[in-house]
């Protein structure tokens, strides 16, 4: 009887020791982790403020080894998971500084709150190594070159379904204009492709260390030296026969260095303003005197130009006034008072003034919107912000939920706008878009489609204080300017206030949080588009068709494997 009782219990019993050695068969080893960490690491230190830009070249190296080596498809998914919540954590640390500073939470608390998205994010680069791994059991050791598929299609996928697309790998090299001109063909998914390709290649010949494994390694760099190479052939043209014509509009770019602090003050908010007008006033007045363009240092001047170069036919040239993104709210359709002002100093300076103002919309909502007044004060455009920050300008949350109220009033709640109306100044025109928006390829790539000459970013990272946010935040618009062909200024409150060639090069770029002032000259490009503009993702749509054609024939192989 006792035995008849028993047999259960031991049948359990062996079915749970069954399902442990799984789990255990599953789990990755303590060299395993160790690897995802020193990837995760290496990548981070890739970007700024680290700034060893090379080491994205070689970066997934331990981890595509340890996948390679034992590829079980949920140990290479934990892998992965980790490698990219220690990188996202690692590289986007700087979103703990408006917690402590100015939310008032612990620093412990502020480091511990961005766990958990960091785990979210990190579940992209474990799909890629989730999909490797499979594709690894069927395909062979060869499967490591299809890494660069899956990781452009998650990119691509990350910025779809979260809207986010932080420090994509390609952006890790955005201040070598020599190595992101492969843009104009594929965007940042092109340059990331490449990135992990040649960490493919050489995680190849780490894993199969045989003759044949160097040759296609070699012939692999060998081909992405040569496109590279290929791609930046115009760029360097391009430098070598830089000649600074008569500009159609000079642009005046203010860094106002506005405080995050609240500004109740009547005498300070004064005070801001008067060194709004004051930077721009002295700076119209220096070119007007000088003719010096800040972006044309280094570059030949066209002879008839020179010529001429009077204070008469400098003052008859266009000239925009450009201010940023700030904390100080302006208010142009509901404060008189600054209307009439800004009218009186548009005329006085006669120039245009381009600036962010908290303007009404729909259902007692509100816009955060970029307006342009005209050398006669009057507003001739509007662009209202179309991607909006989360938890900075509204709350994703559905109205209902409780809470969701409280946050917005403490966030904000503004209403996104739907529309890309150009800027017009002279014979130029100009797309302008807000802050954050310069992480969106579409944003920018839909105003260049609209006929935009000049693609203008209106920012404000002071509330991240002097961390490397600035400088990735401006990586995203080298390679808007890059992928579109055209120039873009960067106008920012505290810094990296810079002019973006249309090839990436960064010239005159600020110093942080110190009032100044940039003169620049630009010029209509005409309507020539990149194939990135004229088509888009359509290289990272492939990708994505191409991996999921690899996971159904993947899983078809095992089919048939089971079957025979």
């Amino acid at each position: 009887m006792s035995d008849v009782v028993s047999t259960p219990s031991r049948v359990s019993a062996g079915r749970f020791s069954i399902l442990a050695k799984r789990i255990r068969a599953e789990l990755p080893s303590l060299t395993d982790y160790g690897a995802a960490i020193i990837s995760a690491t290496v990548l981070v230190l890739s970007f700024p403020d680290f700034n060893l830009w090379p080491l994205a070249w070689f970066a997934l190296l331990p981890l595509l080894a340890v996948v390679a080596h034992n590829h079980r498809p949920w140990r290479s998914f934990i892998l992965g998971w980790l490698f990219g919540s220690v990188f996202f954590y690692g590289s986007c640390y700087w979103l703990t500084y408006s917690m402590i500073h100015f939310g008032g939470i612990p620093a412990p608390l502020a480091f511990v709150l961005l766990v958990p998205g960091a785990v979210l994010l990190g579940i992209f680069p474990a799909i890629v190594t989730l999909l490797l791994a499979l594709a690894l059991r069927y395909w062979g050791t060869a499967a490591l070159f299809m890494t660069p598929l899956f990781w452009s299609a998650l990119e691509w996928g990350r910025l779809e379904t979260t809207g986010q697309l932080w420090n994509a790998i390609g952006y890790s090299q955005a201040y070598h204009p020599l190595l992101i001109q492969t843009a104009r063909w594929g965007g940042i998914y092109l340059v990331g492709f490449w990135i992990v390709l040649v960490n493919s290649a050489l995680a190849y010949i780490l894993t199969q260390r045989d003759k044949r494994a160097w040759v296609i390694s070699a012939i692999t760099l060998l081909a992405v030296a040569a496109v590279t190479i290929i791609a930046a052939r115009p760029y360097e043209t391009d430098l070598s026969s830089i000649v600074l014509a008569k500009p159609d509009v000079v642009i005046v770019a203010v860094q106002p260095n506005v405080p995050m602090d609240p500004i109740s003050d009547p005498k300070a908010v004064e005070a801001l303003i008067a060194r709004h007008t004051s930077l721009s006033a002295n700076a119209l007045d220096e070119w007007e005197r000088k003719g010096q363009l800040d972006n044309a240092r280094g570059t030949s001047v066209d002879s008839d130009w020179a010529k001429d170069d009077s204070a008469t036919r400098r003052s008859a040239i266009p000239r925009l006034v450009i201010w940023p993104e700030s904390p100080m709210n302006f208010t142009y359709g509901g404060d008189s008072k600054f209307r009439e002002r800004l009218a009186t100093f548009a005329k006085k300076n006669n120039a245009s003034v381009l600036l962010n103002s908290q303007e009404i919309a729909p259902n007692n909502g509100v816009y955060n919107s970029a307006l342009l007044i005209n050398q006669e004060g009057r507003l001739v455009a509007q662009y209202d912000k179309i991607r909006l920050l989360p938890f900075g300008e509204f709350v994703p949350l559905p109205r209902w939920m409780p809470g969701a109220g409280l946050i917005s009033a403490m966030v904000g709640d503004f209403t996104p706008g739907t529309n890309y109306p150009l800027m017009a100044m002279a014979n130029t025109r100009a797309g302008v878009f807000i802050c954050i928006e310069s992480a969106y390829p579409a944003i920018a790539r839909r105003f260049t489609v609209e006929g935009a000459d000049v693609l203008i970013n209106i920012s404000n990272d002071g509330y991240l204080g002097p961390t490397a946010v600035s400088r990735q935040h401006l990586a995203n618009a080298v390679f808007r300017a890059v992928e579109n062909g055209r120039p873009l200024l960067s106008v920012t409150n505290t810094g990296i206030t810079a002019f973006i060639t249309s090839h990436g090069q960064i010239k005159d770029a600020t110093q942080g949080f110190e009032p100044m002032a940039r003169t620049w000259g630009i010029s209509s490009v005409g309507n020539g588009q990149t194939f990135y503009t004229a088509h888009g993702d359509l290289f990272a749509v492939g990708c994505t068709i191409f991996s999921l054609l690899i996971f159904v024939f993947s899983f078809k192989r095992q089919g048939d494997a089971v079957a025979n």
